[in-house]
């Protein structure tokens, strides 16, 4: 919830903090996925900064969006984080993902503190639990409380998408899609679908996501590239984020695969984008 009254600005984030400030911000330092979600509204961030998974002296490409990468600071990742240069570029707020819980993602919680004494932070909750509409709906409304206009192209392309995906997914032979999250030569991570929203939303559209056998991990089932081939995926969604090693063929066997960014930035032309590239992707693989 965003308010406006005599030039101040207020916005309830996801920890249920009511986030003030003396007139609506404009000059934002944000995670770098949400960063590019708000792009794609009209919200140009004045920079970014990454996790405890990232590079701290590059943005992760994958989770980038639409960013325009060659001018926009990028204040480190994880406990590389430069907080002093953060604030000394002057933002009037800060935006930042939780995991559930309300503990900052990507910044440690001393330094979370330590921001929050000086700026105004608003932590959206991406976790799990939380619908990929959900978390599109939380950014957007953000983003309008921030001065950005409703867009319907943006909508308008999301809703042809989901319903492409809809009628790919459809048929009397469901295709087996297995999101992955490569470990190196000898072990694989493989997605629990309902853990993660932007797989749990495939799901509800009728994709047939292959599940792992119950264990440890309530995100991921780490497992051996021969179990994870057994399980006989016609579709093989990879994670191309930094952290992750590379594919190969470490299946053994020839899988069409579809790169895969499980920290999607939450906007309505990414989510678009994805859901045309996993249709187009079981168009291909239909049995």
């Amino acid at each position: 919830m965003a308010q406006h009254t005599a030039g101040e600005w207020e916005f309830t984030d996801d920890r249920d903090h009511l986030v003030r400030a003396a007139h609506r911000p404009s000059r934002l330092i944000a995670y770098v996925p949400t960063g590019a979600a708000l792009h794609d509204h009209g919200i140009r961030p004045a920079g970014v900064f990454g996790s405890a998974h990232d590079d701290p002296a590059l943005p992760d490409p994958a989770k980038t969006g639409s960013l325009p990468l060659a001018d926009l600071p990028y204040y480190g990742a994880g406990p590389a984080l430069d907080l002093d240069a953060l604030l000394a570029a002057g933002p009037d707020l800060v935006v930042a993902l939780t995991y559930g819980g309300g503990q900052v993602y990507g910044i440690d919680p001393e330094a979370a503190k330590h921001l929050e004494e000086h700026v105004p932070l608003v932590v959206l909750d991406v976790g799990g639990g939380r619908s990929l509409t959900g978390i599109r709906e939380r950014l957007t409304a953000l983003a309008h409380s921030l001065g950005a206009a409703p867009d319907a192209e943006a909508a308008a392309e999301l809703a042809a998408a989901e319903r492409r995906l809809t009628a790919s997914a459809a048929g009397p032979v469901r295709s087996r899609v297995l999101a992955l999250s490569p470990a190196g030569p000898d072990s694989v991570h493989l997605a629990r679908p309902y853990a993660w929203p932007d797989l749990a939303a495939l799901a509800g559209f009728g994709v047939g996501l292959v599940d792992p056998e119950p264990g440890q991990g309530a995100n991921w089932s780490t497992t051996t590239w021969a179990d994870a081939a057994a399980l006989e995926p016609d579709l093989v969604l990879t994670d191309v984020r930094g952290n992750a090693s590379p594919l190969g063929d470490a299946l053994g066997r020839r899988v069409p695969t579809l790169s895969w960014n499980p920290e999607l930035p939450p906007s309505a032309r990414e989510h678009a984008r994805f859901h045309t590239a996993v249709a187009e992707a079981l168009e291909s693989v239909r049995p």
